[in-house]
């Protein structure tokens, strides 16, 4: 019991290993704190580089579209309805799964993935 009250007290008074929320994202207000140097320590932990590789937002080029819906019959999640009209296709990324089959498909490179993954909004759209 005396072992866990002391563990307890200890991380009480340690720095976080994870900020609350990403330092690209943080209010320009809070920002400041990363440079500022306490006692030889950063307040905030510098952001981790997003990996090579990453399937982040998938980016759709309505210009390069040639509407031969690969994308569409090999999108597990079914992202994608085709335009008649326009001949090309309609992306719904909150359908998405991100597994970057559609990117592969692709013969002209209309799609790619993006290093976005904070995706969160109050629309659905």
């Amino acid at each position: 019991m005396f072992e866990m009250a002391k563990e307890l007290l200890r991380q009480l008074f340690r720095k976080p290993f994870t900020n609350r929320f990403p330092v690209k994202r943080t209010p320009d207000s809070v920002k400041g704190l990363l440079e500022k140097v306490e006692q030889g320590k950063a307040l905030l932990n510098k952001p981790v580089p997003v990996p090579e590789g990453f399937r982040g937002r998938v980016e759709y080029d309505r210009e390069k579209c040639i509407g031969c819906r690969l994308c569409i019959r090999v999108c597990p999640a079914n992202c994608f309805d085709f335009l008649e009209k326009e001949r090309k296709v309609h992306y719904h990324l909150s359908r998405c799964t991100f597994c970057g089959q559609c990117v592969d498909a692709c013969p002209v490179k209309a799609l790619s993935s993006t290093k976005d993954f904070l995706l969160a909004d109050y629309k659905k759209q």
